[in-house]
This record gives structure tokens, sequence and C-alpha cells, in this order.
């Protein structure tokens, strides 16, 4: 149940903040409005600090990410018993936090002509629509994610547990962070980097239900590439940890 608790919790900060910041950049009449890609990536990086630095004080292994739970899952680091208490507080989390995005920034729904940037704040789109290659993008980022992680544990000597890397204690952390950064950078272009299941179909689920003015589709036509892809990803990314680390 702490592991439960703790993966809501930091799931739940990652994306308040991270929907946050798109909220703050493509939502009408805010302080950070047409701020950029650049801006949205570097909080995206600090929000997963967050989420990680407040799970793992916590207790959990700071998955904050169902596709690191089920890659932690094949590498062995993650016991099965251990892995429905990951993903069930890692969905919820993820819905609890795009529903706070949505009271943050309440009065800038309606100041919002575009449909669009609404869904987009609580999930990602392609850049261009093809589900095959949107799918390649979502898998090889998640890949990346992934494959980083087990290096950086791996370069700490951290190599048994479930958890991240505790040698360098909060530190261990912030590598992870310019991860995810490096990935937003350089790989998000395509998809906006979902790279975690539960960060867009939560938050995809609170757009369809919650009452914004104008909202338009859900696009639930998409919505399994953020999904399948990741997942994809990070088998991948631990079989080949697996082999070569």
């Amino acid at each position: 149940m702490s592991i439960l608790i703790a993966e809501l919790i930091g799931t739940m900060l990652l994306v308040l903040l991270g929907d946050g910041v798109v909220a703050n950049v493509l939502l009408g009449k805010t302080k950070g409005n047409n701020a950029g890609w650049i801006v949205i990536t570097t909080a995206w990086a600090l929000a997963v600090f967050v989420g990680a630095y407040s799970a793992g004080a916590m207790g959990s292994g700071a998955h904050l990410n169902p596709a690191v739970t089920v890659g932690f899952f094949v590498a062995g680091r993650t016991p099965a018993a251990e892995v429905p208490f990951y993903l069930i507080g890692e969905m919820v989390g993820a819905f609890l936090g795009a529903v706070l995005v949505w009271l943050h920034y309440y009065p800038h729904w309606a100041a919002t002509d575009d449909p669009s940037l609404k869904l987009a704040v609580f999930a990602t789109a392609p850049a261009i629509r093809n589900s095959a290659l949107n799918l390649v993008s979502e898998t090889i980022g998640t890949f990346v994610l992934l494959f980083g992680i087990f290096s950086i544990q791996g370069a700490v000597g951290q190599t048994t547990g479930e958890t991240f890397p505790i040698d360098m204690g909060a530190l261990g952390f912030i590598p992870v962070a310019f991860l995810v950064w490096v990935i937003g950078l350089a790989l998000g272009g395509t998809t906006g980097y979902a790279i975690n299941p539960a960060r867009d179909l939560s938050p995809r689920i609170a757009h369809a239900i919650l009452p914004i003015p104008g909202k338009g589709s859900s696009d639930w036509g998409y919505s399994w590439v953020p999904v399948v892809g990741p997942i994809l990803g990070a088998v991948i990314a631990a079989l080949l940890a697996g082999a070569v680390l």
C-alpha cells in the first residue's frame, strides 16, 4: 500500500507540473503564453525530478510510469506482487494531477478558442499523423528512457532491487531528469514524447469527463499509440539491458 500511495502522489505531482507548464504555454491569457518548446521540455524534466524525489522519499521505486514498471518487471527488478500497486498508483495519480491542472487554470479554458490546444494540455498528439510511424517514435523515445535509466543505475553500482540508484542520495534523480529533458528536445517533435502511458491516458480520460468549455474531441483514435509504444520500448530496453549491462 505504501508503494501505491507514493506512486499516486509522485505521479500526481509529475502531471500537475508537466501538464501545468503546457497549460501555461498554450492557454489564452496566461503569463507564460507562447513561451515555447524549451520551456515545456525543461519543466517536464524538472517535474520528473520533483515527482521521483517525492515518491522515492515515501518508499517506492519512483517509477511514475507504467512503462518503467513493466521494464523493471521484465528486467527482474520489480517483483510481480508489487506491479499492480505501481500501476494503480500511477494511473490514479496522473488523473488527479490532470484534474488539478484543470482547476488551477480554470478561467483560462474559456479564454482559449482552439480545442486542440485544450486537449494538448492533457494528452499528446502527433505533428504528422501516421499511426505506424508515431508508434515507432514512442517506442524509440521510451527505449532511450528505460535504457538510460538502466545505464544510470549501472553507473553508480546499483544493480539490485526495484528502486532508482540511492548511492548518490537525492542527486540520483538528477540524471533521470536530464535524460527526460534531452528526449523531449531531441525526440519530442514527432509525437510530443508521451513515453508514459499514465501521463497520456489518465489525463485524456480527465479531458473527456471534465466540464471544459469548447474542448472538442479527446482523440481516442490515437490514444492507443502513447500506451502501446512506450510499453514496447520499455520491454526492448529491458531485454537489451539484461544482455549488455
